[in-house]
């Protein structure tokens, strides 16, 4: 039959205990939350609902287009202009979410022709633009500035490094000045998906570009999501006029897909509206990361240093990662579960999320679980 395959591709999937699963959750949870990316605690916000709430009243519940014919409202732009200036950068385009962000910078910076060189850590989204890109990828060693120039060197043509700022699975930062300086050697671009750094690092949470001193350099594209820190839904391209002007005639994901709801436009602008005023949201959130991996760490599990609001601790394995996720939730704690295909090392880990609005109480009690329910 047709799809046979499914019934043997299901088995493998059970017998590695990799079976993903949906999990429909209330909207008066009463469980602790350290696995969304809501790091700021913005998506409850009054301010950041009422945005939504404005916007969908104004608009409707959705962009009825594609961002060339009718989906590109006066929200859009407002929308693209805050998040510029925000951030540091000449222009901005936003997109329906951080995944068509990344598949829109990576493939239509790099085509035929062009090197593209891409973080052995890099997200999925990442990944999947560059599987698409009609350059050449080359894959790099993680967070290794000399394996991209000396890549980099075997080229002489146009080319592209490509790099998460913080990855997702163990929050580590790249290290993007040197990454940019080894691209600058030869003449090449760096784009990085700030997903995880936008709200978190920098000068009142303007992203790890601001931090590391290339916001609105003619050489670096950032992608950004508003679904983390900015409590919404939706992605964004950030980065010199050209660059965006050209993403506009030539990246698919941008020109065929339905503009951003209206809704999330507004929700967004709110959230940037809050964090203009208070920046101490982003120092909370590290704060918050430090104290949770020290206490881990206290308690004898191995957590790995965050460098933004990711903190990583290492499980025995994947039935040992889900069976602690599991008992966590039954302890009244949902944290995230990472493993294999999903970790690029091979590791099942659990993942926290270190948000600014959680109170002293809230983070001892997350420790005390995540020690008892240990494998």
């Amino acid at each position: 039959m047709a799809f046979d395959w499914i019934d043997e591709q299901a088995e493998l999937r059970r017998r590695a205990g990799l079976v993903r699963t949906l999990r429909p959750r209330p909207a008066d949870s009463p469980l602790l939350d350290l696995a969304s990316n809501d790091y700021l605690g913005l998506a409850r916000h009054p301010e950041v609902v009422e945005g939504a709430v404005r916007a969908a009243r104004t608009w409707g519940g959705g962009a009825t287009g594609s961002r060339l014919v009718t989906g590109t409202t006066a929200l859009h732009a407002e929308l693209e202009r805050e998040l510029a200036a925000f951030c540091g950068f000449e222009s901005a385009l936003v997109l329906s979410s951080g995944y068509a962000a990344n598949l829109a910078a990576v493939t239509a910076l790099a085509p035929h022709g062009t090197l593209v060189v891409s973080d052995a850590g890099n997200h999925a989204s990442l990944i999947d633009g560059c599987r698409l890109a009609r350059g050449t990828v080359q894959v790099a060693a993680h967070a290794d500035p000399d394996a991209v120039r000396k890549a980099l060197r075997t080229h002489d043509g146009p080319a592209v490094a490509v790099s998460d700022t913080v990855f997702s699975v163990d929050g580590d930062a790249a290290p993007l000045a040197a990454l940019a300086g080894a691209c600058r050697e030869r003449g090449a671009g760096l784009v990085v998906d700030d997903a995880h750094g936008l709200g978190v690092l920098g000068d009142g949470g303007r992203g790890a570009a601001q931090a590391a001193g290339l916001a609105g350099a003619d050489d670096v594209v950032v992608t950004v999501t508003l679904s983390k820190s900015l409590g919404s839904q939706g992605g964004a391209v950030l980065g010199p006029a050209k660059v965006i002007d050209h993403l506009v005639n030539a990246a698919r994901t941008f020109i065929f897909d339905t503009g951003l709801a209206p809704a999330a436009a507004g929700a967004a602008l709110a959230a940037l509206g809050l964090l203009r005023r208070e920046p101490e949201r982003a120092v909370r959130a590290r704060a918050v990361a430090r104290e949770l991996h020290a206490r881990l760490t206290a308690a004898g599990l191995e957590a790995v240093r965050p460098d933004a609001a990711v903190v990583s601790v290492r499980a025995p394995s994947p039935e040992g990662a889900v069976r602690w996720a599991a008992d966590c939730r039954a302890a009244g704690l949902t944290v995230g579960c990472f493993r294999p295909p999903s970790v690029p090392d091979g590791i099942s880990r659990l993942r926290l999320t270190a948000r600014a609005d959680l109170s002293a109480e809230q983070i001892e009690r997350a420790v005390r679980v995540i020690g008892e329910t240990r494998p």
